[in-house]
């Protein structure tokens, strides 16, 4: 099924438990454009109502670029006075809000350029898979520009403060097998078999407990978090509703008969 976007730069479609999402600006290393933000906001929110997607996938189209960062092109028009800037900054915002509600599994499949706000939109994800011409980095030093701390903070918790300093310090390019030495992707993969293998992995995560799943991931995020900050009663909550649910009856009954489980998310 595809989604109904009102851009061509953004495609979204539903497809065997897996919600696909295609950043489509390849003629631009699929640079963001304002409109991809407020795309992103309906894809996100119509994959987690939906219960036919157990996982989402992100990914660039094209073979040169996951997401090289904002469509500098825009920024005359979008991010040139005070208006415009809060506007931009609004629509932003409510992308992040969408990513960071996401309570399904995300992936995000990654050929060539992944920098600075492609970057940035990759960590958005709970695993990273890239082929071996990803090309990773954080610019902003050679830009003069300033970085959130907001930013620092999950690239640090992901990588570490020592590679975070050496990322955001030398604002150099990475490749992806510097990328796996840091922790920053999961796994690097030959081109290709980037898709079969995300696909893959995709299904192996939709075929399992989606309540399951579903804590797993409130619970490895509230880690970003600082412990006082830390929902934990709701990470306690999802446990206790896993438990309580029919998919744990069939996990078990499933198991002694020694047959693979249907899942159905209650």
């Amino acid at each position: 099924m595809e989604l109904e976007l009102g851009t061509p730069f953004m495609l979204a479609r539903i497809e065997d438990g897996i919600g696909w999402m295609t950043f489509n600006n390849p003629e631009r290393r699929n640079a963001m454009k304002l409109e991809m933000n407020q795309a992103i906001v309906t894809i996100l929110e119509t994959f987690d109502a939906s219960d036919e997607v157990r996982v989402v996938v992100m990914h660039g189209a094209g073979d040169k670029a996951f997401v090289s960062g904002a469509d500098i092109s825009e920024f005359e028009e979008h991010r040139s006075t005070p208006a415009g800037r809060a506007h931009f900054d609004a629509v932003s915002g409510a992308a992040g809000r969408a990513f960071a509600s996401l309570s399904k599994p995300l992936i995000a499949m990654i050929r060539g350029f992944c920098m600075g706000g492609g970057l940035a939109t990759a960590l958005q994800a709970d695993l990273r898979i890239s082929a071996d011409d990803g090309q990773f980095g954080v610019p902003a030093a050679r830009l003069g520009l300033g970085y959130g701390f907001d930013g620092i903070n999950k690239l640090t918790h992901i990588v570490g403060p020592a590679f975070a300093a050496e990322i955001f310090l030398t604002a150099r390019r990475f490749d992806a097998a510097e990328a796996a030495h840091m922790g920053l992707v999961n796994r690097v993969v030959q081109p290709e078999d980037l898709e079969s293998t995300v696909t893959d992995l995709a299904r192996t995560i939709a075929a399992n407990a989606p309540l399951t799943v579903r804590a797993a991931k409130a619970g490895v995020r509230e880690t970003f978090k600082d412990p006082d900050r830390r929902d934990l009663g709701r990470v306690a909550a999802m446990v206790e509703e896993c438990f309580l649910s029919a998919d744990y009856q069939e996990g078990r009954t499933a198991f002694m008969e020694k047959r693979p489980p249907r899942f159905e998310g209650r």
